[in-house]
């Protein structure tokens, strides 16, 4: 099963996401506010205001998008240890 091709494209896919999904994490993160570089700058917009509230949301999509990365590609590459 994991020496499909399509299983290729799944660990590509869902790398991005990960990728994708953390920064999101992190932009709604409580300690961004705080820091001087992005806070200041961020919290100017509404947009960001509005999206500063729904972290919770992110984190059980984070997490499914990881744990499956995470399965497909010990499978399709083999523990390294």
């Amino acid at each position: 099963m994991f020496d499909e091709p399509w299983v290729h494209k799944l660990i590509f896919s869902l790398g991005i996401s990960n990728a994708v999904l953390m920064t999101l994490v992190f932009l709604t993160c409580r300690c961004v506010p705080m820091t001087r570089a992005i806070g200041p700058r961020l919290m100017k917009f509404g947009f960001y205001q509005r999206f500063y509230k729904v972290p919770c949301y992110l984190w059980p999509f984070l997490w499914a998008s990881v744990i499956v990365h995470a399965v497909f590609a010990v499978g399709f590459f083999g523990n390294p240890f």
